[in-house]
């Protein structure tokens, strides 16, 4: 493998997810930073990607996707799902390897993704926290023990600019739920409860939003019993553990040509 540093390029560099990419890269002995994109008209561009840490990288936050990625290995891309597509595209092009933890993709966007992961090696995952990924494990082996007599619910909250609800950490939960217990998320999931909803179905699993101020993600599972409850938690005081468990997707992409791959495989789990 080689000893080079990892070439990374970050997508939406002036946001904040981007911002914390940036530094995280910055920090790590073994990255360096090969591009900076950000979206037309963005103030951003032009400048250098790290004039806000008060560094200089030589790299100028661009607009132009050829340019960006010229001399990337790797992008990583926390933006909206039309802009994940579009980069998608130019690094099936370029052969620049993809990680993705955009949320919000449709099924026909994720068929779109897996389509182009033949060509050019992809990491996707609704949440690139490695506490979440094993907290999906902890779900997995809760659901099963838990199958009988608990009613589960999946309460999740966000900053007020979040554009997708419910957010795709809480969906993944659900669906890791529902498949140690046999069902489909498609048809049990309650996404909203309003009126006189009746007595609660016990085969369903519900999900309640909350959205406001800078809350930077919480995630419960509930799983109710009678005479207890047993609850599962990751709460995230920063971005910061989203952009190192993001490169060490990065790293592991340097050793696979193709493919659509999880945190799962990223972390061994």
């Amino acid at each position: 493998m080689s000893t080079a540093p990892l070439r990374v390029a970050v997508a939406g560099a002036s946001g904040r997810m981007g911002r914390m990419l940036i530094e995280a890269v910055q920090a790590a002995d073994d990255c360096v930073l090969a591009g900076a994109l950000d979206i037309p008209g963005s103030p951003a561009l032009g400048h250098d990607a790290t004039a806000w840490l008060g560094q200089t990288s030589g790299v100028v936050i661009t607009a132009d996707l050829d340019q960006g990625l010229s001399g990337a290995e790797v992008l990583i891309d926390f933006t909206r799902p039309e802009g994940t597509l579009a980069h998608l595209a130019a690094c099936r092009r370029l052969g620049v390897k993809l990680v993705i933890g955009t949320t919000g993709f449709t099924e026909a966007h994720k068929a779109e993704i897996a389509a182009a992961a033949q060509h050019t090696a992809v990491v996707m995952a609704p949440n690139m926290s490695v506490g979440v990924n094993v907290v999906l494990r902890l779900l997995d082996m809760a659901a099963r023990a838990l199958n009988q007599g608990y009613d589960i619910e999946v309460i999740e909250a966000h900053h007020r600019h979040k554009v997708d609800a419910p957010s795709g950490t809480a969906l993944a939960m659900g669906e890791v739920v529902a498949a140690a217990l046999g069902r489909d998320l498609k048809d049990c999931a309650v996404y909203g409860r309003e009126g006189h909803t009746g007595a609660r179905d016990p085969s369903t699993i519900g999900f309640a939003t909350v959205r406001g101020g800078d809350i930077v993600g919480d995630h419960t599972v509930l799983f109710a019993g009678i005479g207890e409850r047993i609850e599962i938690s990751h709460k995230a005081s920063s971005r910061v553990g989203y952009a190192q468990g993001s490169l060490r997707a990065a790293r592991f992409l340097r050793g696979h040509a193709s493919g659509l791959f999880g945190m799962t495989e990223v972390l061994g789990l």
